[in-house]
């Protein structure tokens, strides 16, 4: 040894991370560059990113104030809806006929509204593409926190009511801490899908208002129209960089702190990482499990007495409860009636436009309707399977994996937040020739539809109590019995979540995986997708067809998760709950 310090080399947990996310970052800067053969330098993309900069600061802001809009709302609509049963049934079905709109139904309506109040200003177009990018956000999140406060277990609820928490107190120690673990998953789906349909919100706010609006979104397909591989690599240079950054400080974080609040029977302070094993371990979570099972059992034998005790003592006022249940009765009358007002106004505005004149050729466009709606739905149903098939076993790979985990979760969570429809334009042109265009568009609906379901599915296969995971391998399960018995009925509500949004952004995916327009080149399907656009971008004449389509879509969807997965949902929840 020579003079000089030696330095220990770095944990592997901390450098192959890195050096994953260098290799997914190279790859996804340079394969655009190869596909289309375009010649780039440093000195040309260095001068672009100064506007590559700009534009990505901007569409920053509107995620982050969509974001900011749909977290509000996703707590409160999800709180209402869990937690008043006259509500759910309502506000569930309104759900479901919003989340099933495509980004591009809203479009008309974000327009009429903010566009027009505000003429000839920037502040419309962008509030209408925040707007936009919020409906690509919001009604993940919402069922997150519905779901999440669902299967909580009864007896934290009964403990909360007979404690009297109520308002600010009950939403920070218990609606918080029993959604913190889901709405940290659900907000990387959210950003991924505002990512996914930013293109579109900022690339029909231009073309419609005639009002420029800058953005990561507009400046790549600016870029890829005709392709400038300069431009094109300096957007997604500080796109990729962004994106890795908020996933290394911002969502791992978070990630590991809401562990905390996860709902198990281990010792408070325990390393709830996946994979933690070890005979002290296991020690601590036996001792945990008697001595809570001790705790547990003796709060419910004490509750109900302790309860009727302070009802004889007469601790609580008669009149404070009845007054907040009828403010509440009454707020959740008015929401329910603005809705249902809502609903209504649009159904006479669909009925307006359906009897009025309508062309031969939009007519005989809307007849074929149901054809294309069976087209849409068997295209969706592949992408479903496929996406099933990668999400399931690879969330349940990463979590029996501790080193896998450390090492994978980063990459997807970043492949995960990449916007795919940038990559469209470039992609489509190499992929045509050798899938076919109804290859692509399969291919397209994955990328709308897996993050959902991988999510969702981590989410729940991490929610496993540890005792019930080392109960399993005490008893010796073969890995079918422990699939079987254990890890499918428990991850079984947070599966059917994700299998719904899964769908909900594979519909809203149509619009640009059945109808793409690249380098004056058309590419189509037959598909509801491709009717939304054709029939909006025909214009006014082409009303009719958008509308016959949006609701007849609207229609499938809603009958779909009522028919098919919410009766399957309700039994998850109540057969499946870890209580």
């Amino acid at each position: 040894m020579t003079g000089g310090v030696d330095r220990a080399p770095l944990p592997r947990r901390l450098v192959w991370p890195k050096l994953a996310f260098f290799a997914f970052a190279g790859a996804a800067l340079t394969v655009p560059v190869f596909l289309t053969g375009s010649t780039v330098g440093f000195h040309a993309v260095s001068t672009a990113l100064p506007t590559a900069a700009v534009d990505l600061g901007y569409s920053f802001i509107r995620m982050v104030l969509a974001y900011l809009l749909s977290l509000g709302f996703a707590l409160l609509y999800g709180y209402v809806a869990a937690s008043n049963r006259i509500g759910e049934r309502v506000m569930i079905p309104i759900l479901d006929i919003l989340q099933s709109v495509p980004i591009l139904g809203f479009f008309p309506i974000a327009l009429g509204i903010f566009v027009t109040l505000t003429p000839n200003s920037w502040i419309g177009p962008n509030l209408a593409s925040i707007f936009l990018i919020f409906t690509s956000m919001s009604w993940n999140m919402v069922f997150g926190v519905y779901e999440s406060l669902k299967s909580f277990p009864a007896d934290l609820k009964e403990s909360a009511d007979a404690f009297g928490i109520h308002g600010l107190q009950r939403l920070r120690q218990v609606v918080i801490p029993a959604t913190v673990n889901r709405l940290v998953y659900n907000s990387v789906l959210s950003w991924t899908g505002g990512w996914y349909f930013l293109v579109l919100a900022e690339e029909f706010s231009t073309g419609s208002s005639g009002v420029t609006l800058p953005g990561i979104g507009s400046y790549l397909v600016s870029a890829a129209q005709p392709f400038r591989g300069n431009s094109f690599l300096a957007g997604l240079i500080l796109l990729v960089a962004l994106i890795t950054l908020m996933d290394l400080f911002l969502w791992r974080p978070l990630g590991r702190r809401a562990e905390k609040y996860r709902y198990d029977t281990s010792p408070s302070g325990e390393s709830t990482e996946p994979g933690v094993t070890g005979g002290p371990a296991r020690l601590r979570r036996a001792a945990g499990y008697v001595s809570r099972g001790v705790v547990s059992s003796v709060g419910r034998i004490s509750g109900p007495l302790s309860t009727l005790a302070s009802r004889t003592a007469g601790a609580a006022p008669k009149p404070g409860p009845r007054t907040k249940s009828a403010a509440r009765y009454v707020a959740i009358g008015a929401v329910l009636v603005i809705g249902w007002l809502i609903v209504i106004a649009i159904a006479v505005g669909v009925f307006g436009v359906v009897t009025g004149p309508v062309s031969p050729t939009t007519r005989s466009d809307i007849a074929g309707v149901p054809l294309a709606l069976a087209e849409s739905g068997a295209r969706l149903l592949a992408a479903y399977a496929i996406s099933v098939g990668i999400a399931l076993p690879l969330a349940v790979y990463l979590v029996r994996r501790p080193q896998a985990y450390r090492l994978g979760l980063p990459i997807v969570e970043v492949v995960a937040s990449f916007p795919a429809t940038a990559l469209f334009p470039v992609f489509i042109l190499a992929l045509v020739p050798v899938f076919g265009f109804e290859g692509v568009s399969i291919l397209m609906l994955i990328t709308g539809m897996e993050w959902y379901l991988f999510f969702n599915i981590l989410s729940g296969v991490r929610a496993i109590p540890p005792d019930l995971d080392e109960a399993a391998r005490a008893f010796g399960l073969t890995r079918w019995q422990y699939y079987k018995r254990l890890l499918l009925p428990a991850i079984l509500p947070a599966f059917i979540t994700g299998s719904i949004t899964a769908f909900g952004g594979g519909w809203n995916t149509l619009i640009v995986a059945e109808y793409f327009q690249v380098q004056n080149q058309t590419f189509s399907v037959p598909g509801i997708g491709r009717l939304i656009d054709v029939g909006n971008a025909a214009g006014k004449p082409g009303l009719p067809l958008m509308v016959a389509a949006l609701f007849a879509m609207v229609i499938t969807v809603v009958a779909i998760n009522e028919l098919f997965w919410k009766p399957r949902y309700r039994v998850a929840v109540e057969k499946f709950r870890i209580d």
